[in-house]
Protein backbone atom coordinates (compact mmCIF):
# COMPACT_ATOMS: atom_id res chain seq x y z
CA UNK A 1 0.00 0.00 0.00
CA UNK A 2 2.84 2.60 1.19
CA UNK A 3 4.50 1.62 -2.37
CA UNK A 4 2.11 2.71 -4.33
CA UNK A 5 1.54 5.28 -3.08
CA UNK A 6 4.83 6.66 -3.10
CA UNK A 7 4.83 5.24 -6.81
CA UNK A 8 2.21 7.29 -7.94
CA UNK A 9 3.93 10.39 -6.76
CA UNK A 10 6.55 9.79 -8.78
CA UNK A 11 4.61 10.43 -11.99
CA UNK A 12 7.52 11.74 -13.81
CA UNK A 13 9.93 8.90 -12.86
CA UNK A 14 10.33 5.13 -14.23
CA UNK A 15 9.37 3.11 -11.30
CA UNK A 16 9.91 -0.52 -10.96
CA UNK A 17 8.72 -2.85 -8.30
CA UNK A 18 10.57 -5.37 -7.04
CA UNK A 19 9.83 -8.62 -4.93
CA UNK A 20 8.25 -11.87 -4.41
CA UNK A 21 4.54 -10.73 -4.80
CA UNK A 22 4.58 -7.75 -7.15
CA UNK A 23 2.83 -9.84 -9.83
CA UNK A 24 -0.27 -9.35 -8.02
CA UNK A 25 -0.34 -6.17 -7.85
CA UNK A 26 -2.93 -4.12 -9.82
CA UNK A 27 -0.74 -1.34 -12.21
CA UNK A 28 -3.44 -0.03 -14.58
CA UNK A 29 -3.65 3.16 -12.77
CA UNK A 30 0.43 3.15 -12.57
CA UNK A 31 1.70 3.60 -16.65
CA UNK A 32 4.91 4.66 -14.87
CA UNK A 33 5.18 1.43 -12.79
CA UNK A 34 7.21 -2.06 -13.91
CA UNK A 35 7.34 -4.97 -12.18
CA UNK A 36 10.43 -7.32 -11.68
CA UNK A 37 9.03 -10.70 -9.85
CA UNK A 38 11.82 -12.26 -8.02
CA UNK A 39 11.60 -16.19 -6.48
CA UNK A 40 11.07 -16.66 -3.03
CA UNK A 41 14.00 -16.80 -0.41
CA UNK A 42 12.40 -20.22 0.96
CA UNK A 43 11.35 -23.20 -0.53
CA UNK A 44 9.33 -26.54 0.53
CA UNK A 45 11.27 -28.30 -1.31
CA UNK A 46 14.74 -27.62 -0.37
CA UNK A 47 15.79 -26.95 3.53
CA UNK A 48 18.51 -24.95 3.58
CA UNK A 49 21.84 -26.17 5.31
CA UNK A 50 22.80 -24.84 8.75
CA UNK A 51 26.35 -24.17 10.08
CA UNK A 52 25.91 -23.00 13.90
CA UNK A 53 29.63 -22.17 14.00
CA UNK A 54 29.49 -19.36 10.61
CA UNK A 55 26.27 -17.40 11.17
CA UNK A 56 27.56 -14.12 10.50
CA UNK A 57 26.49 -11.19 12.97
CA UNK A 58 26.36 -8.79 9.92
CA UNK A 59 23.33 -10.28 8.47
CA UNK A 60 19.61 -11.28 10.09
CA UNK A 61 19.46 -14.09 6.82
CA UNK A 62 21.94 -15.63 5.36
CA UNK A 63 21.33 -19.59 4.91
CA UNK A 64 23.43 -21.50 3.10
CA UNK A 65 22.89 -23.42 -0.02
CA UNK A 66 19.35 -22.59 -1.16
CA UNK A 67 18.94 -21.68 -4.83
CA UNK A 68 16.30 -19.53 -4.79
CA UNK A 69 18.89 -17.38 -3.02
CA UNK A 70 21.47 -17.28 -5.59
CA UNK A 71 18.52 -16.56 -8.24
CA UNK A 72 16.81 -13.33 -6.77
CA UNK A 73 20.57 -12.09 -6.50
CA UNK A 74 21.94 -13.12 -10.19
CA UNK A 75 17.84 -11.24 -11.08
CA UNK A 76 18.89 -7.93 -8.46
CA UNK A 77 22.72 -7.87 -10.13
CA UNK A 78 21.20 -7.95 -13.87
CA UNK A 79 19.06 -5.36 -13.18
CA UNK A 80 21.57 -3.43 -11.80
CA UNK A 81 23.46 -3.42 -14.03
CA UNK A 82 21.35 -3.08 -17.07
CA UNK A 83 19.20 -0.41 -15.55
CA UNK A 84 21.86 2.30 -14.03
CA UNK A 85 21.56 4.92 -12.99
CA UNK A 86 19.56 4.26 -10.56
CA UNK A 87 18.48 4.48 -6.82
CA UNK A 88 16.89 1.54 -5.35
CA UNK A 89 14.16 1.94 -2.19
CA UNK A 90 14.75 -0.31 0.66
CA UNK A 91 11.43 -1.67 2.10
CA UNK A 92 12.87 -2.98 4.76
CA UNK A 93 15.98 -5.71 4.16
CA UNK A 94 18.70 -5.27 5.26
CA UNK A 95 20.44 -7.96 3.32
CA UNK A 96 18.98 -6.15 0.22
CA UNK A 97 20.53 -2.75 0.84
CA UNK A 98 23.64 -4.03 1.58
CA UNK A 99 24.29 -6.51 -1.50
CA UNK A 100 22.95 -3.04 -3.42
CA UNK A 101 25.86 -1.42 -2.01
CA UNK A 102 28.48 -3.73 -2.62
CA UNK A 103 27.19 -3.34 -6.39
CA UNK A 104 27.69 -0.03 -6.17
CA UNK A 105 24.18 1.10 -6.22
CA UNK A 106 22.92 4.34 -3.91
CA UNK A 107 19.72 3.11 -1.62
CA UNK A 108 17.14 4.59 0.27
CA UNK A 109 15.94 2.61 3.34
CA UNK A 110 12.48 2.92 4.72
CA UNK A 111 12.93 2.84 8.99
CA UNK A 112 10.28 1.14 10.84
CA UNK A 113 9.81 1.24 14.66
CA UNK A 114 11.32 -0.93 17.10
CA UNK A 115 14.75 -1.74 18.62
CA UNK A 116 16.80 -1.39 15.64
CA UNK A 117 20.48 -1.13 17.51
CA UNK A 118 21.56 -4.13 16.53
CA UNK A 119 24.62 -5.02 13.81
CA UNK A 120 22.56 -5.54 10.63
CA UNK A 121 20.81 -2.66 11.02
CA UNK A 122 23.40 -0.17 11.77
CA UNK A 123 25.56 -1.33 8.98
CA UNK A 124 22.28 -0.96 6.45
CA UNK A 125 21.54 2.24 7.59
CA UNK A 126 25.29 3.69 7.45
CA UNK A 127 25.53 2.50 3.89
CA UNK A 128 22.34 4.21 2.88
CA UNK A 129 22.14 7.08 0.91
CA UNK A 130 18.69 8.43 3.03
CA UNK A 131 16.83 7.23 5.53
CA UNK A 132 12.84 7.59 5.58
CA UNK A 133 10.60 7.24 8.36
CA UNK A 134 6.74 6.87 6.77
CA UNK A 135 5.66 8.57 10.18
CA UNK A 136 5.80 11.83 12.34
CA UNK A 137 8.60 12.75 14.38
CA UNK A 138 6.63 13.45 17.60
CA UNK A 139 6.38 9.50 17.06
CA UNK A 140 9.76 8.86 17.10
CA UNK A 141 11.38 6.49 20.16
CA UNK A 142 14.87 6.25 20.73
CA UNK A 143 18.13 8.24 20.85
CA UNK A 144 19.21 11.16 19.00
CA UNK A 145 22.00 10.09 17.30
CA UNK A 146 23.25 9.84 13.73
CA UNK A 147 20.78 7.42 12.56
CA UNK A 148 18.03 10.03 13.41
CA UNK A 149 20.04 12.86 12.29
CA UNK A 150 19.72 10.88 8.82
CA UNK A 151 16.33 10.62 8.83
CA UNK A 152 14.07 12.47 7.20
CA UNK A 153 10.43 11.79 8.66
CA UNK A 154 7.59 12.17 6.16
CA UNK A 155 4.60 12.24 8.72
CA UNK A 156 1.78 9.32 8.23
CA UNK A 157 -0.30 8.51 5.91
CA UNK A 158 -2.63 5.64 4.64
CA UNK A 159 -4.69 4.10 1.62
CA UNK A 160 -7.52 6.28 3.33
CA UNK A 161 -8.10 9.76 2.97
CA UNK A 162 -7.73 12.10 6.10
CA UNK A 163 -11.51 12.52 7.93
CA UNK A 164 -11.92 14.94 10.75
CA UNK A 165 -15.88 14.32 10.55
CA UNK A 166 -16.87 10.68 10.57
CA UNK A 167 -20.37 9.66 10.14
CA UNK A 168 -20.05 6.55 12.61
CA UNK A 169 -23.25 4.45 14.60
CA UNK A 170 -22.00 4.39 18.17
CA UNK A 171 -22.72 1.02 18.91
CA UNK A 172 -20.35 -0.45 15.70
CA UNK A 173 -17.29 -1.60 16.86
CA UNK A 174 -15.12 -2.82 14.04
CA UNK A 175 -12.13 -5.27 14.66
CA UNK A 176 -9.40 -5.61 12.00
CA UNK A 177 -7.43 -9.64 11.88
CA UNK A 178 -4.42 -8.70 10.11
CA UNK A 179 -2.13 -11.07 8.64
CA UNK A 180 1.53 -12.57 10.28
CA UNK A 181 -0.29 -14.04 12.95
CA UNK A 182 -2.47 -12.21 15.68
CA UNK A 183 -3.87 -13.42 19.55
CA UNK A 184 -7.26 -11.88 17.96
CA UNK A 185 -9.09 -15.27 17.66
CA UNK A 186 -12.24 -16.26 16.80
CA UNK A 187 -12.84 -17.08 20.84
CA UNK A 188 -11.48 -13.79 21.92
CA UNK A 189 -13.97 -11.72 19.59
CA UNK A 190 -17.15 -14.15 21.18
CA UNK A 191 -15.57 -13.26 24.62
CA UNK A 192 -15.45 -9.42 23.86
CA UNK A 193 -19.20 -9.81 22.27
CA UNK A 194 -20.58 -11.48 25.10
CA UNK A 195 -19.67 -9.51 27.52
CA UNK A 196 -20.87 -6.58 25.57
CA UNK A 197 -24.31 -7.32 24.38
CA UNK A 198 -25.49 -3.83 23.17
CA UNK A 199 -22.86 -3.46 20.77
CA UNK A 200 -22.34 -4.89 17.23
CA UNK A 201 -18.86 -6.05 16.22
CA UNK A 202 -17.88 -6.42 12.33
CA UNK A 203 -15.15 -8.91 11.68
CA UNK A 204 -12.74 -7.85 8.74
CA UNK A 205 -10.31 -9.87 7.87
CA UNK A 206 -9.72 -13.67 8.35
CA UNK A 207 -12.76 -16.42 7.70
CA UNK A 208 -14.08 -17.11 11.12
CA UNK A 209 -17.78 -17.98 10.75
CA UNK A 210 -19.25 -20.52 13.14
CA UNK A 211 -20.32 -18.01 15.95
CA UNK A 212 -23.71 -17.90 17.38
CA UNK A 213 -23.16 -14.72 18.79
CA UNK A 214 -26.05 -12.29 17.28
CA UNK A 215 -23.95 -9.48 17.59
CA UNK A 216 -21.20 -10.30 15.28
CA UNK A 217 -20.68 -9.63 11.57
CA UNK A 218 -18.18 -11.72 9.95
CA UNK A 219 -17.40 -9.71 6.79
CA UNK A 220 -14.12 -11.80 5.92
CA UNK A 221 -11.63 -10.21 3.36
CA UNK A 222 -13.10 -7.15 2.47
CA UNK A 223 -10.85 -5.12 -0.06
CA UNK A 224 -12.61 -1.52 0.12
CA UNK A 225 -13.06 -1.56 4.25
CA UNK A 226 -13.42 2.25 4.08
CA UNK A 227 -16.81 3.16 4.62
CA UNK A 228 -17.30 -0.20 7.55
CA UNK A 229 -14.52 1.52 9.41
CA UNK A 230 -15.74 5.10 8.95
CA UNK A 231 -19.17 3.37 10.42
CA UNK A 232 -17.52 2.24 13.39
CA UNK A 233 -17.46 4.36 16.73
CA UNK A 234 -14.07 2.11 17.59
CA UNK A 235 -11.56 0.31 15.74
CA UNK A 236 -9.74 -2.97 17.24
CA UNK A 237 -6.72 -3.95 15.94
CA UNK A 238 -3.01 -5.31 16.49
CA UNK A 239 -0.53 -1.94 16.36
CA UNK A 240 1.16 -2.91 13.37
CA UNK A 241 2.23 0.43 11.06
CA UNK A 242 -0.67 0.16 8.31
CA UNK A 243 -3.66 -0.67 11.20
CA UNK A 244 -2.56 2.50 13.10
CA UNK A 245 -2.03 4.71 10.31
CA UNK A 246 -5.68 3.75 8.85
CA UNK A 247 -7.35 4.47 12.20
CA UNK A 248 -5.36 7.73 12.54
CA UNK A 249 -6.55 8.47 8.97
CA UNK A 250 -9.91 7.54 9.91
CA UNK A 251 -9.77 9.69 13.55
CA UNK A 252 -11.10 6.71 15.40
CA UNK A 253 -11.01 5.77 18.79
CA UNK A 254 -8.20 2.65 18.52
CA UNK A 255 -7.95 -0.43 21.04
CA UNK A 256 -4.43 -0.99 20.08
CA UNK A 257 -2.91 -5.16 20.79
CA UNK A 258 0.70 -5.02 20.18
CA UNK A 259 2.07 -8.45 19.04
CA UNK A 260 5.61 -10.05 19.45
CA UNK A 261 7.33 -9.10 15.87
CA UNK A 262 11.17 -9.09 15.25
CA UNK A 263 12.33 -6.35 17.40
CA UNK A 264 9.52 -5.61 19.15
CA UNK A 265 8.09 -3.19 16.60
CA UNK A 266 4.37 -3.18 17.52
CA UNK A 267 5.56 -3.05 20.97
CA UNK A 268 7.01 0.23 20.37
CA UNK A 269 4.16 1.30 17.53
CA UNK A 270 1.77 1.26 20.47
CA UNK A 271 4.24 3.33 22.54
CA UNK A 272 4.12 5.86 19.90
CA UNK A 273 0.70 6.70 20.45
CA UNK A 274 -0.23 5.30 23.91
CA UNK A 275 -1.67 8.01 26.23
CA UNK A 276 -3.23 9.66 23.55
CA UNK A 277 -7.22 10.31 24.30
CA UNK A 278 -9.68 7.73 22.24
CA UNK A 279 -6.64 5.18 22.01
CA UNK A 280 -5.87 2.17 25.04
CA UNK A 281 -3.23 -0.24 24.21
CA UNK A 282 -4.39 -3.69 25.63
CA UNK A 283 -1.17 -6.29 26.08
CA UNK A 284 -1.95 -9.91 25.19
CA UNK A 285 -1.52 -11.19 28.52
CA UNK A 286 -4.40 -8.80 29.71
CA UNK A 287 -7.16 -9.50 26.79
CA UNK A 288 -9.15 -12.43 28.83
CA UNK A 289 -9.23 -10.60 31.92
CA UNK A 290 -10.22 -7.32 31.39
CA UNK A 291 -13.45 -5.64 31.55
CA UNK A 292 -14.69 -4.95 27.78
CA UNK A 293 -17.63 -3.34 28.60
CA UNK A 294 -16.06 -0.72 30.81
CA UNK A 295 -13.60 -0.02 28.43
CA UNK A 296 -15.47 0.36 25.23
CA UNK A 297 -18.43 2.46 26.93
CA UNK A 298 -15.25 4.87 28.85
CA UNK A 299 -13.78 5.08 25.42
CA UNK A 300 -17.06 5.92 23.44
CA UNK A 301 -17.35 8.73 25.28
CA UNK A 302 -13.67 10.27 23.80
CA UNK A 303 -13.33 12.54 21.39
CA UNK A 304 -9.62 10.70 19.66
CA UNK A 305 -6.55 12.64 19.22
CA UNK A 306 -4.00 11.39 16.43
CA UNK A 307 -2.75 15.42 16.06
CA UNK A 308 0.05 15.31 14.36
CA UNK A 309 0.10 11.75 13.01
CA UNK A 310 -1.47 12.02 9.83
CA UNK A 311 0.33 14.68 7.72
CA UNK A 312 -1.58 15.53 4.48
CA UNK A 313 1.66 16.18 2.35
CA UNK A 314 3.49 12.98 3.68
CA UNK A 315 3.23 11.27 0.20
CA UNK A 316 5.05 13.96 -1.28
CA UNK A 317 7.01 14.36 1.04
CA UNK A 318 8.76 10.89 1.28
CA UNK A 319 8.69 11.13 -2.98
CA UNK A 320 10.64 14.14 -3.27
CA UNK A 321 12.84 12.97 -0.29
CA UNK A 322 13.96 10.12 -2.69
CA UNK A 323 14.19 12.65 -6.36
CA UNK A 324 16.88 14.91 -4.18
CA UNK A 325 18.46 11.53 -3.28
CA UNK A 326 18.76 10.40 -6.40
CA UNK A 327 19.89 13.84 -7.96
CA UNK A 328 22.50 14.42 -5.10
CA UNK A 329 23.73 11.29 -7.34
CA UNK A 330 22.76 11.53 -10.92
CA UNK A 331 22.98 15.48 -11.61
CA UNK A 332 25.88 17.59 -11.09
Amino acid sequence: MRTLQVAAALTDYRVILIGSAVNQVDLSRLRNVEIVQLPPDTGKDHVAISHDDCIPDTFHYAPLDVPKIKNRMAILSALFEKESPMILVVDVSVEITLFARLCGIPTVVICQHGKRDDLPHLMAYQSAALLIAPFSESLYIGDRNWVYDKTVFTGGFSRFRLNTRAVENTRNIAILIGAGGTSITKSLVEHIARQSPTFSFHVLGEEMPGSKARNIIWHGTVANPEQLLKSAAIIIGNTGHNTVMEVASLNKRFIGIPEERPFEEQVQKAQSVAGRAGICIVQKEDLWNSDWTKMLDNLSCKIPDWEGVIIPDAINKMANAIIEAGKSFFEP
